[in-house]
């Protein structure tokens, strides 16, 4: 039995906890903050309760190994989780309104051929196809298997089939999400739907490689599904199932440094003095804490993945509304915006620009989230810059502004908002800037690849969103069923099979 420390609690960090706890080691998570959890924080007031980080699953199958391997209670015992239909709606720039089924290829062609016009459906479909070959090509090396020691064959190859393109009498092939928009969707409302789903996650798609395509392909192949009670209850079943482990939690443990001792990690010290001896170091922190807490984890030498782009955050406003919500409102709207060109250049230029972004408001059909039947909670999300002391009183405004798009009523029934800045998410996970980390993607020189979950100093691993393979929910379960086998298997561990 080894001793292991866990830096972090965020998803990524209790995935592992709870997988190297199974497999009989003795584990202590320390948390800086006083809850468990990273992102996945809740906010409560006068009876109404708001996720204010993700609020809604992509790959619940992810989640299900999780607790298939860790005990005899499946996931849906612990948590109910529930398939979102429609998928999503959304309210194009020029008031073209369509609501998309979930996981149904044969019913979002229908949905897209009646909003969009005939041989719109049949453009996304065929798309989906080339994207799922993507998947294909990508999954294992990206999300199943520790980071290649050769991952520039990763970095130098984009799995996306594109169709060939005549363009001033030269045939090319998209490299971008957005030539794959501009060159075989043809129609600016379904470049628009193919792009919010990099915008989602902070990309800019017109940098973003093609191999985006695999984003758009795990929603509609895997579905879009929803815990009642929010998506804070997954992380609360995912730390008992920890607890029911024996995995032990030290909150308020500021974390100051990695020890090492003969060329490997040997313990952490706490800001207090304290030192705490493991034989293993599981770290599930951003890079810049990362670099403080060892010097040698991340230098970075040949062979290694180039560093990560500067990341954007989110910014939301939780809305407490009067009245029900009414019958059949869609759980998801994305309303876009009216300029796509100046929303990316505000969102990804260097000039600060007053960003008049895409928002994706989430009205969910929860009891659990409201103080009676009367009542509705709203949150309004949209992605921000992830710069430190900026003020969102305007941007504030126009998010609601936007969001009476899809909710004509809302200022009417407006009992009280609170807003969400990269501050708070700071705050949480201890990112520089409230930044978000992306998910892993192949092509771009490796530029959207994550750091190996393996470090230069022997015994410390990292997981999390910030190493492989990346942000998002599934992926940061993903690194925690990496980091466990690396730790129990050794180097020779090649993933799930």
């Amino acid at each position: 039995m080894a001793r292991i420390a866990v830096i972090g609690a965020g998803m990524g960090a209790l995935a592992a906890a709870a997988r190297l706890a199974v497999a009989g080691h003795r584990v202590v998570v320390y948390e800086r903050t006083d809850t468990y959890g990273g992102a996945l924080r809740r906010f409560e007031r006068d009876g109404f309760s708001f996720d204010t980080g993700p609020g809604l699953l992509p790959l619940p199958a992810v989640y299900r190994d999780l607790f298939v391997k860790t005990g005899k209670e499946p996931l849906e015992r612990c948590v109910d989780l529930v398939q979102v239909d429609p998928s999503s709606r959304h309210v194009f720039a020029d008031g073209t309104r369509v609501s998309l089924p979930n996981a149904s290829r044969a019913g979002v062609v229908a949905a897209l051929d009646e909003a969009l016009g005939s041989g719109a459906g049949k453009r996304w479909g065929d798309f989906l196809v080339r994207a799922r070959e993507a998947w294909d090509r990508t999954r294992r090396p990206l999300l199943e298997e520790p980071l290649w020691p050769n991952w520039q064959v990763l970095a130098e190859r984009e799995p996306y089939p594109a169709v060939p393109h005549k363009r001033l009498l030269r045939t090319r092939r998209a490299g971008t999400l957005a030539e794959v928009g501009a060159w075989e969707l043809r129609d600016a409302r379904l470049t628009a739907l193919l792009e919010s789903h990099a915008l989602a996650y902070g990309l800019d798609p017109r940098t973003t490689p093609a191999s985006a395509a695999v984003l758009p392909y795990m929603e509609h192949a895997f579905g879009t599904w929803y815990v009642r009670g929010g998506l804070r209850e997954l992380a609360r079943a995912v730390y008992e199932r920890c607890v029911a482990r024996r995995v032990e939690f030290r909150f308020g443990a500021d974390v100051t440094g990695v020890l090492e001792k003969d060329g490997r990690a040997s313990g952490v010290e706490l800001a207090d003095g304290t030192v705490a001896e493991a034989d293993f170091v599981v770290a599930g922190v951003a890079p810049g804490t990362l670099d403080r807490l060892s010097a040698q984890a991340r230098v970075r030498g040949d062979g290694e993945v180039p560093p990560q782009p500067a990341s954007a955050s989110r910014f939301s406003v939780l809305l407490a509304l009067r009245g029900a919500r009414p019958e059949g409102t869609a759980h998801r709207t994305v309303v876009h915006a009216a300029d796509r060109e100046a929303e990316l250049d505000a969102l990804f230029g260097t000039a600060a620009r007053d960003p008049r972004p895409t928002v994706t408001i989430l009205r969910p059909d929860d009891p659990g989230l409201v103080p009676d039947p009367e009542h509705e909670a709203v949150t309004l999300t949209t992605v921000v810059p992830a710069r430190p002391g900026q003020s969102y009183d305007a941007l504030t405004e126009h998010v609601i502004t936007v969001a009476e798009r899809a909710v004509p009523d809302l200022r009417d029934r407006l009992l009280w908002h609170e807003v969400r800045t990269p501050a708070d998410i700071a705050e949480a996970t201890g990112a520089e800037g409230g930044a978000v980390p992306v998910p892993a993607l192949a092509a771009d020189g490796g530029r959207l690849l994550h750091p190996s979950n393996s470090t230069r100093v022997p015994g410390l691993f990292t997981v999390g969103g910030w190493a492989h393979p990346g942000g998002g929910l599934p992926h940061a379960g993903m690194s925690g069923a990496l980091v466990a086998g690396l730790v129990v298997e050794g180097p020779e561990f090649r993933g799930s099979q």
